[in-house]
């Protein structure tokens, strides 16, 4: 490859990078501090390895925007989970066997990444769907109270209860694109 077209191909990479930047950094931002339990240094560190891994795999990076970010996400927590286990190795914590009110890291970026995914389907869920499942599943309430609240019948939030629920359903179950891998 000649010197113009290796400086074409860099600059190419730069903007690509600059514009996934762009677009997907504040909420990698988000998630890596919700990640890190607020730590910016360590969030940082996260989201630098992130794009690293990124740079690393243009092929990822210049496909469709639709991939990338779920692609981010998924290598986010990956990097977090390594670092997580490469401190414990590396400051010789002594661990006790009977340490069960100390919640696991992994399960906190588990649960993140889980409601990450609901807050995303329920986006794509109608409004009058969406709001039946928050006012039931999320404020707790009655069949009764959320017909009386939204002035509807009974049976229509049943109805909306069923359908946003089934399409919920499909929308958790889809493959996801985290199959791509660092």
């Amino acid at each position: 490859m000649n010197t113009a077209a290796l400086r074409y191909e860099t600059k190419a990479r730069h903007e690509s990078m600059r514009e996934l930047w762009r677009v997907n950094g504040p909420a990698l931002t988000r998630f890596a501090l919700k990640l890190t339990l607020g730590d910016k240094h360590r969030a940082e560190d996260i989201i630098q390895e992130t794009l690293v891994r990124a740079w690393r795999h243009p092929e990822v990076v210049d496909g469709r925007v639709d991939v990338i970010r779920s692609w981010l996400f998924t290598i986010c927590r990956r990097v977090s989970i390594d670092m997580w286990r490469a401190n414990l190795r590396h400051n010789n914590y002594v661990v006790e066997e009977n340490l069960t009110d100390s919640p696991n890291p992994v399960d906190l970026i588990d649960q993140a990444v889980t409601a990450m995914d609901v807050r995303a389907a329920l986006a794509q869920l109608t409004p009058e769907h969406r709001q039946v499942i928050v006012q039931m599943y999320y404020l707790g309430r009655s069949i009764a109270e959320i017909a009386t609240e939204l002035g509807i019948p009974e049976g229509t939030v049943k109805s909306r209860t069923y359908y946003a629920l089934r399409q919920l359903k499909q929308l958790l179950s889809a493959p996801f694109s985290r199959a791509l891998t660092a």
